[in-house]
C-alpha cells in the first residue's frame, strides 16, 4: 500500500490517502511516485500530491529499511521540497529544524527526570512533564 500527502496552501498537508500498489505501478511493475500522483489527480481532480512512507518517523525507518522523507506525513505538517522532507510547524522561534530527523530541536535538551507512580509505589517511576518557556529559554517542570 502506498501513501500520498495531499498538499494545500504553502505546501501544508491537508489529507493523506492510501493507494493500492497496483495503481502506482509503472510499465515495469514497480511502484512509481509519478504514476501514483497521476492516479490521484485523475481520481480527485487535485494536482498536488507527494508520496510519504508509513514506516518512517524522525528520520528512521521502523522496520530497518531506508527512511523516506524523514516523517510520515500527517494533516498540518509541511512539505519542504528543497529538503525532501515532511515536518511539523516550528514550535518556538528559538528551536531549529534538525534536517537529519525532520524534528524541531530546542536550544537545550528536555530534562529526563522521574517521579514515583504514587505515594505508595516507589518502584515504578513515571517521566516528569516539562514545558518550554520561550521567554527564559528554559524547561519548566510541571507539577505532578
Amino acid at each position: 500500500m502506498a501513501h500520498f500527502a495531499k498538499l494545500g496552501i504553502n505546501s501544508t498537508v491537508i489529507a493523506v490517502h492510501s493507494v493500492n500498489d497496483e495503481d502506482c505501478h509503472n510499465a515495469d511493475g514497480i511502484v512509481d511516485e509519478s504514476v501514483g500522483k497521476q492516479f490521484l489527480e485523475r481520481l480527485h481532480g487535485w494536482p498536488l500530491w507527494v508520496m510519504t512512507d508509513y514506516d518512517t518517523w524522525e528520520g528512521v525507518h521502523r522496520n530497518g529499511g531506508t527512511p523516506f522523507r524523514k516523517n510520515y506525513a500527517s494533516i498540518g505538517m509541511i512539505w519542504d521540497e528543497s529538503k525532501d522532507m515532511f515536518y511539523h510547524a516550528q514550535s518556538f522561534p528559538s528551536w531549529t529544524l534538525n534536517e537529519t530527523t525532520g524534528v524541531w530541536d530546542p536550544p537545550t535538551p528536555r530534562p529526563l527526570t522521574y517521579h514515583s507512580a504514587s505515594e505508595y509505589d516507589n518502584e515504578n517511576k513515571v517521566p516528569d512533564a516539562y514545558d518550554w518557556n520561550e521567554n527564559t529559554q528554559e524547561w519548566v517542570k510541571l507539577t505532578n
